[in-house]
């Protein structure tokens, strides 16, 4: 079914999931971080890998990034490979980011 919708509440967007071009899976959003001055979404915190809350590693995504998949709903299009994930270095869940540290950017 595709996404017909124009917005979506932030609650609703938690926990879609997020694959690439190629069907991999990347993950879900955990989370979506507010820039308060300009009042738009900065960024999604996206989970990936692990299981059951172990190992898993948190990744600031630009909000501009994410596009939502047009034939299925719940799911946003990611283009970077799932490789790039194995091996940048994400956050933990007590330490997230300021996102205008350029050492948070995941390199595309």
């Amino acid at each position: 079914m595709p996404l017909s919708r124009k917005t979506l509440s932030a609650s609703t967007i938690m926990d879609f999931k997020v694959e690439n071009w190629a069907k991999e899976n990347l993950g879900k959003i955990k989370d979506l971080m507010i820039d308060l001055a300009s009042g738009r979404v900065a960024y999604a915190v996206l989970i990936f890998g692990g299981t059951w809350g172990m190992g898993e590693k948190l990744f600031a995504i630009p909000w501009s990034q994410l596009k939502p998949d047009a034939e299925r709903e719940g799911i946003f299009i990611l283009d970077i490979p799932k490789e790039k994930f194995d091996e940048a270095r994400g956050f933990n869940k007590d330490q997230w980011p300021d996102v205008v540290d350029p050492d948070w950017k995941l390199q595309t």
